[in-house]
């Protein structure tokens, strides 16, 4: 069995349906038959013989002067890319390229195997074994192939390589044909492929009329050939640049509802490369002088995924609704469990715990990993979140604990002791000094006691009386001094403003009383999840601020992030609905200072901010800048009719100013004696001329300055919410690209940027902007 050479490893959809020769990929193969690729090759001189589409262009070819002496073919390396529906091979850098090259001449050397770490150690190479594996993600080994001899069809967009053992074999009739100077050498392989080397510029293969693709529409098409070129240098083929080795900041990107990140059902993992890519280029262009005096390297991205977790056979939720899922509109109720079920999820008592315990342990587990790798790095991390990930991120945040700071409810001058006799004389104080050797027996103290939720005293056979006591006692023991006063002060920062009101004494009393529950508590019918709400941050007591969130164990980060980035967010709207109305000014997240909340302004799940932290100020978003570093043009005529209309109405209101004051200036004797009735007259129309003049003033000084507002302490006093320049196109109709909107920062060069500008400032890295 043969087969074409072209075709091995899925080289080209475009090209003849061929066989692959698998005498010339396999060597073990050709090996058992006593040939090698080189004898199975047929090499003949072509005198007189036409080729099977040869034309008078190729007898000018011939005629070029022959090229210098025989020079090696430089290799460059590259991998394979697989999708559905088609395989493409791309370049590493000619950074990685050299040093797989150079790791390649040692493996001949070894009998061991080779690991190669590339594109910013993402990936390791196994030189030996030609794979390609990912270090932070799951995704299955690529092939990676030693390049020097690449073909192109009429129908293929793109030149693909030639297997190395084919190649080899090229490149010796290549060497013959140059050392001898003997051209229009025809290349015979066993299942009939031909390659004539007409000249060093014109190389082709023929493929035999027998096992073209049956399909073709004339015999002229039959005979189309190949082009074939030696080297990369020869083809058209854009080689990435390399990375800088140096990272300076690491940010790791949680994705939103669905596996699927864009209109294009891309994975986050290649969302996420978009995005690094972008940044890449746009700090090669905006901080290139820092680069080029080495003050910078680059920013790492990592893709945080917590989807196939959810989803997986551990959890058997899939299989679960799948039985009860209707068999009508089998593809949309199939989107619809898989994407925006997600949303239910993390508001269920039982896979809530699940999703929230993913994402930190794949943070914290890719943070360790990162470190392994890059033993060097000093710098700072941030998290970003993308619609339901913010959210995830905003409830994560704040619930973690500053490792400086005592636990609360615990008064810094009383540190908490941690022994058995402090957990005796809180079980004697209790009367449940019996069940102190159950406890003891699990290792439990104060601490561990205080995480125990019912379902686990009552594992440990503890009835339901003592169960309530203890857990009661633990919850007022580590609560809050305020919670305890009944003070509506939570999280420690998001607070509800209660409703106040006075008595005839003057004494301010809240609609809150002492009397109201200090807990609000939903039972699950089908799971005992305890649904209390302590010391949960966002979920808080006293009629607080979470009433639909339940108590879950959050856990802890092994890093405190510099900043929050939330894209296309809906953390305002889930606040307001779980019954938080106001964010207080002075709370910021326990272990991160800087809170960014970017979105597109057609996005149907993004929500502001800023109104639930200065609700008596109307402010407008930032306005993110355009990376070219101005507004977009239908912007600017935007905002050029807006100023025209307001230079109209100061026209107006001069004109009337000018009016009024004429006629206040008319001469006194010219006037009537003024009686009493008509002072009134005078006042008011002096008092409309001072409000002609105060609406001028107030539009003048609306235009020429914008006085700074301080919105808490979110994002350190600065400004929260930032929204993106729409495009063009996107101003005609904005429902028509709503869904768009919400899947445009992946590739959004605009979002890049203002996070590379953050990331940078805190370094003190200036910011150049490019000449255009």
């Amino acid at each position: 069995m043969s087969h074409s050479p072209g075709e091995e490893g899925g080289l080209s959809q475009a090209a003849p349906k061929v066989n692959t020769q698998e005498q010339l990929d396999d060597p073990n193969q050709a090996a058992a038959t006593g040939t090698t690729p080189e004898d199975q090759v047929r090499v003949s001189q072509v005198v007189d013989e036409a080729s099977p589409s040869s034309t008078s262009s190729f007898e000018m070819l011939d005629m070029e002067p022959v090229p210098a002496p025989y020079q090696e073919v430089q290799p460059h390396w590259f991998f394979c890319r697989r999708a559905e529906d088609n395989t493409s091979w791309l370049p590493f850098s000619r950074e990685d390229s050299d040093k797989l090259e150079n790791a390649c001449n040692t493996v001949r050397e070894k009998e061991e195997e080779v690991v190669v770490a590339v594109d910013g150690e993402r990936y390791d190479i196994h030189v030996k074994e030609r794979k390609r594996y990912a270090v932070y993600w799951e995704q299955a080994p690529t092939e990676v192939r030693r390049c020097t001899w690449f073909y192109k069809g009429d129908k293929d967009t793109r030149f693909m390589p030639y297997p190395e053992d084919f190649s080899n074999s090229l490149e010796e009739a290549y060497m013959i044909a140059v050392t001898l100077d003997e051209w229009k050498r025809k290349l015979e392989f066993p299942n009939g492929e031909t390659i004539i080397l007409h000249n060093p510029k014109l190389i082709m293969q023929y493929q035999p009329i027998g096992l073209q693709d049956e399909w073709v529409s004339s015999p002229s098409e039959q005979t189309r050939p190949r082009t074939v070129k030696r080297g990369v240098d020869s083809i058209s083929v854009e080689i990435p640049d390399g990375e800088p080795e140096k990272v300076d900041h690491l940010v790791f990107m949680v994705h939103g509802i669905g596996p699927a990140c864009d209109l294009r059902f891309r994975s986050i993992i290649q969302c996420v490369n978009d995005f690094r890519s972008a940044s890449l280029s746009l700090l090669a262009s905006h901080y290139k002088r820092a680069q080029q005096d080495g003050k910078i390297g680059r920013v790492e991205f990592l893709p945080v995924n917590w989807h196939s977790a959810l989803h997986g056979d551990a959890t058997g939720v899939d299989e679960d609704i799948q039985r009860i899922t209707l068999p009508s509109i089998s593809r949309l109720r199939h989107f619809t469990n898989d994407t925006l079920l997600d949303l239910f999820f993390y508001n269920s008592p039982t896979y809530c715990q699940t999703i929230v315990d993913t994402v930190a342990s794949e943070i914290n587990r890719l943070h360790t990993l990162f470190k392994q790798r890059h033993p060097e790095f000093n710098g700072d991390v941030s998290v970003v979140g993308h619609s339901l990930g913010s959210l995830i991120l905003f409830d994560m945040l704040t619930n973690q604990r500053n490792g400086s700071e005592t636990r609360k409810g615990v008064p810094t001058n009383e540190p908490f002791r941690l022994s058995c006799d402090t957990l005796e004389q809180t079980l004697t104080r209790l009367g449940l000094q019996q069940y102190l050797d159950t406890l003891q027996t699990e290792n439990l103290d104060l601490e561990s006691l205080a995480l125990c939720q019912d379902g686990d005293l009552k594992d440990l056979g503890i009835p339901l009386g003592p169960r309530k006591k203890i857990l009661n006692y633990m919850r007022r023991k580590w609560l809050p001094e305020d919670c305890k006063t009944g003070a509506v002060h939570l999280a420690p920062g998001l607070q509800v403003p209660p409703q106040v009101t006075s008595d005839h004494d003057g004494n301010q009393s809240s609609e809150l009383t002492m009397q109201q529950s200090q807990f609000h508590r939903a039972q699950s019918v089908t799971s005992a999840v305890d649904y209390e709400y302590f010391d949960m941050g966002i979920g808080q007591t006293n009629g607080g601020i979470a009433k639909g969130q339940v108590s879950i164990d959050y856990p802890q980060l092994a890093f405190h992030p510099q900043t929050f980035f939330a894209f296309g967010s809906p953390i305002g709207m889930f606040l307001t609905v779980r019954g938080l109305k106001h964010i207080d000014p002075n709370y910021t997240f326990p272990t991160c200072k800087s809170f960014y909340n970017i979105y597109h302004p057609y996005d149907p799940v993004a929500y502001r901010i800023e109104p639930m932290i200065v609700s008596e100020v109307d402010l407008e978003p930032m306005l993110i800048p355009h990376h070219k570093g101005r507004k977009r043009m239908h912007l600017e005529l935007k905002d050029s009719l807006t100023r025209m209309s307001m230079d109209l109405k100061n026209n107006v209101l001069g004109s009337l100013r000018t009016a009024w004051q004429s006629f206040a200036r008319l001469p006194v004797a010219a006037l009537p004696p003024v009686d009493e009735g008509e002072t009134t007259k005078e006042t008011n129309l002096q008092d409309t001329q001072g409000v002609c003049e105060e609406a001028e003033s107030s539009v003048s000084a609306e235009q020429t300055e914008q006085p700074e507002i301080k919105v808490g302490m979110l994002n350190g006093g600065r400004r929260i919410d930032y929204v993106l320049q729409e495009k063009p196109i996107e101003s005609f109709n904005e429902y028509l690209f709503a869904i768009q909107s919400h899947l445009c920062y992946w590739e959004s060069e605009d979002t890049a940027l203002l996070l590379l500008k953050e990331i940078y400032d805190k370094l003190g890295v200036a910011f150049e902007q490019p000449q255009q």
